[in-house]
């Protein structure tokens, strides 16, 4: 089917579809990683994005259940070179392009991402709308131009658990093709904004069993819950959108450092943490999305330079290092990657050490939470 494609900027494109069919608004970003597309799919974080992959050819092993990051995609479009829908994988359930009908995601390809790749990297992330069903410019300029921004949206109430629940397993075993058992000696609060599956199950593989809380939890129940010896910590997990629009979430985590709770961030969660402390975000002009994104361990940690994988469009100041210590840096920019705050049982990063997709160089990190939890 044929999709039409208008940038914000004014470009205007023509396409082929794979996907469900419809229309659709949201912010267009690029991800360089080679592998992992449906981990990229499924992650929350994406929310209210386009994702277009620089890797040419998308579709080859198909999409399972087990490579989920969370319950469905929650995108609202994937940009290829070139789909596959003959899949070939022993682990491969169905094509892509039928999962993205089943969850009503538009998939577009036939269009030369190298060009929309470098048009991002010079303009930078910006608005977009996408259509199988319209095809006018002049129509598809009027509805983007009356949509509001992804910055303007609160996408935390969609992609939150609504139910508190005890996450069931730890990390999953490559020579067995099944993820292992729940082994853990200490329990943490994981507050919820969108966090990947991967995430909770680094976190259960490293000793900590994981009690998912909603993002409306109060701060109180939690220090309730800190107080009666429940939980020995709490995790801020990583999620879409901007976070200075998360006001009431601002407050919850000022009343929790208060506390002096130990606390671990990634991604959204390490945004918040700054926010909380005073030190409000900025949105880089296309945003860090890939899994070959080279970060230096400030502490002098062997290897120095860890490979990360990334996906974030917002960042933590310069100045932050007034109350806390850089422990990672990104060498594509320059940008903090990582802090632990002065005085404080509190720390955080900026990547994604879970790996999923992507390099294991940073999966240590879920081991520095837990001795600091126990």
């Amino acid at each position: 089917m044929k999709v039409s494609i208008l940038l914000e900027n004014g470009m205007f494109f023509e396409a082929r579809g794979f996907g469900a069919k419809g229309t659709e608004v949201g912010e267009i970003v690029f991800n360089t990683s080679m592998t992992g597309y449906q981990e990229i799919i499924t992650d929350p974080s994406y929310a209210g994005q386009f994702v277009v992959f620089t890797m040419p050819e998308i579709g080859n092993v198909g999409v399972n259940k087990d490579d989920m990051e969370s319950k469905k995609a929650w995108l609202k479009g994937v940009i290829v070179r070139e789909y596959v829908d003959n899949f070939s994988n022993f682990r491969g359930e169905k094509s892509l392009g039928e999962f993205l009908k089943e969850e009503g995601i538009l998939g577009i390809c036939d269009i030369d991402t190298r060009y929309l790749t470098k048009v991002i990297r010079t303009e930078g992330a910006m608005m977009m709308i996408a259509s199988s069903e319209i095809h006018d410019k002049e129509e598809l300029e009027k509805i983007l131009k009356n949509s509001p921004r992804i910055e303007e949206i609160d996408y935390i109430k969609e992609v939150s658990t609504k139910k508190a629940y005890i996450h069931p397993h730890g990390a999953w075993d490559d020579k067995a093709f099944k993820y292992r058992p729940k082994k853990t000696d200490k329990k943490i609060a994981v507050l919820d904004f969108g966090v990947k599956r991967n995430i909770l199950n680094e976190l259960t593989e490293a000793g900590m069993e994981c009690l998912v809380l909603p993002h409306t939890t109060s701060a109180e129940e939690i220090i309730k819950m800190y107080k009666d010896g429940e939980i020995g910590g709490v995790f801020l997990s990583n999620g879409p959108g901007d976070p200075l629009i998360l006001k009431e979430v601002h407050e919850k985590i000022k009343r929790l450092l208060e506390e002096k709770i130990p606390m671990f961030g990634i991604c959204l969660g390490h945004q918040l943490l700054s926010i909380a402390h005073g030190y409000p975000t900025f949105k880089l002009r296309f945003g860090h999305h890939g899994g070959n994104h080279p970060v230096k361990n400030e502490l002098g940690r062997k290897p120095v330079v860890e490979i990360t994988a990334q996906n974030h469009n917002y960042n933590v100041p310069e100045n932050i290092e007034e109350i806390a210590e850089v422990t990672h840096k990104n060498l594509f920019d320059g940008t903090i990657e990582g802090v632990k705050y002065k005085n404080e049982p509190v720390f955080s990063v900026q990547h994604h050490p879970e790996a999923s997709p992507g390099p294991h160089d940073s999966k240590y990190i879920f081991k520095e939470f837990y001795k600091i939890v126990k």
